[in-house]
């Protein structure tokens, strides 16, 4: 476990007297708190996740039945306001979490963090429906419709309106502004150029032609075009697409890692064991355990992007009479993103020892140590399964592929909310460019600037939530109580 006991200088974390510090991790500064070696972007998501999941009374387990039944439509009312159905808005939102933080994120958090980071992204998980639910639902409260029928919404929204409720319009504001431009940073790095860099890192891995790093370009080109075609024609387009592809994807690269997983069943407690004993390992001392909770929390952060607000973009838009209905939709992301998907690939990596320095081949170390780890998935499951590199390079791609639709859409409603619609053109140009420098530009770099920005967008989000979370709580309260009490119409399919 000595990987463990690094971890802090890794991660960036220093021990130093008792205040804020920074220190680095590589190039980037990363401002942690007092000598634990926690950076403040994590603290700020775990308590957030803990206040929520109090203050809405554990909402992750009481409503999850009630979820699963909003989400299959059977309370689905074709008369209400919005664009998209209540599963169109969540496969749209699982579009941008479900994907590279699953296949990528996961292999680099257990590359640099050991087995330990799995158990701690599950509590991750855990914790951040509460978040989900809190923000979505927020979304839905503050969303605004356009005379042409488009709904507007998202942490812009709430935060600048929310706190004009309050009396506090000018903090508010500033918080929007600050949330806006983070989001559009965030939309353009994580959700775009590091896409397009770790799908590239899969294919090299599996296809001879893109071992050529003269030929990434024409990947870049065609991914480019790709999401043009999708990105112009606005969010209906995006869902639908989204609707499409994300289930699919989904069940062909879970229905790999069960594969594994129960091809290699006599492993699988080992494989529980290391993660258990990784996570409070005594032999890293506290700050190696400190340093494998970090990485958890931070890739699942990343993953499942739980009190980043960006979700409540996309929920914003589907069509319900009760905002409440649809904060419960959106607690399933994290839940089918951190909890089921992220382990499974965990499980995998952990099964094949893809994971360990101390036992790697060459090929294996030079992805840990470039921190490739879409490259580090597919060799993982390549050690089992010789032939799905192949399918998974071309799941990579689609993960990607859809990931980045998403997250176009939620770049291009906060810089519409900055600079107004008629600019969004620039966005999407601007996006569009991003997209093809993915396939130029160094993993490493990519993550970086997606981590500063998109965990960045985390604290005026959590601030905000927090200060309006009696308005979701109260409106839970009324909710719940007319669901158990009275019931509410169904219009299931027959």
């Amino acid at each position: 476990m000595e990987r463990a006991r690094d971890l802090a200088m890794e991660e960036g974390m220093t021990p130093d007297t008792s205040k804020l510090t920074l220190s680095t991790k590589g190039d980037q500064p990363t401002l942690t708190v007092y000598d634990s070696g926690i950076p403040l972007t994590v603290l700020w998501l775990v308590l957030g996740a803990i206040f929520f999941t109090v203050r809405m009374g554990f909402i992750q387990l009481r409503a999850l039945g009630h979820a699963i039944s909003i989400t299959r439509g059977k309370y689905d009312n074709p008369e209400d306001e919005g664009e998209v159905s209540h599963f169109q808005a969540l496969t749209a939102a699982l579009s941008a979490t479900v994907g590279l933080g699953n296949i990528a994120g996961v292999a680099i958090a257990i590359s640099i963090g050991g087995p330990g980071a799995t158990l701690w992204m599950i509590i991750a998980g855990f914790l951040g429906m509460a978040s989900k639910f809190t923000e979505c639902t927020l979304g839905q409260m503050y969303r605004k419709q356009r005379p042409d029928g488009h709904v507007m919404g998202g942490a812009m929204y709430y935060l600048s309106d929310g706190f004009k409720d309050l009396g506090f319009g000018g903090i508010g504001r500033f918080l929007a502004v600050f949330f806006a431009i983070l989001c559009i940073g965030g939309s353009l790095g994580g959700g775009n150029s590091f896409q397009v860099s770790q799908s590239l890192g899969a294919l090299s891995e599996t296809f001879e032609f893109f071992k050529n790093p003269d030929h990434n370009w024409i990947f870049g080109a065609v991914m480019t075009t790709l999401v043009a075609a999708v990105i112009l024609g606005g969010l209906k387009r995006i869902a639908q697409t989204a609707e499409t592809i994300v289930p699919t994807m989904c069940a062909i690269y879970v229905a790999a890692c069960l594969y594994i997983i129960f091809s290699n069943a006599a492993h699988v407690p080992q494989a529980f064991g290391e993660i258990f004993s990784g996570a409070f390992t005594p032999e890293a001392g506290l700050g190696g355990v400190i340093g494998v909770l970090v990485v958890g929390f931070k890739r699942a952060a990343f993953s499942n992007e739980a009190g980043v607000g960006s979700a409540a973009i996309a929920h914003s838009a589907a069509k319900t009479e009760y905002p409440v209905r649809e904060g419960i939709v959106a607690l399933l992301e994290p839940l089918i993103d951190t909890i089921v998907i992220c382990t499974m690939t965990a499980l995998v990596i952990v099964i094949t020892g893809a994971y360990s320095k101390e036992t790697a081949d060459g090929m294996f170390a030079a992805n840990i140590a470039s921190q490739n780890g879409a490259a580090l998935t597919s060799q993982a499951f390549g050690t089992v399964l010789p032939w799905f590199p192949y399918v998974l390079a071309v799941a990579v791609v689609l993960f990607a592929f859809s990931t980045m639709i998403s997250w176009s859409y939620y770049g291009e409603r906060c810089w519409v909310w900055l600079f107004g619609e008629s600019s969004s053109i620039f966005y999407k140009v601007g996006f569009l460019v991003a997209c093809f420098v993915g396939s130029i530009t160094s993993a490493k770099n990519v993550l970086d600037f997606g981590d500063l920005m998109i965990l960045g967008m985390a604290f005026p989000n959590v601030f905000g939530v927090i200060f309006l979370s009696s308005k979701v709580k109260h409106a839970l309260n009324d909710y719940w109580k007319k669901y158990k009490t009275e019931g509410f119409p169904t219009y299931e399919k027959e």
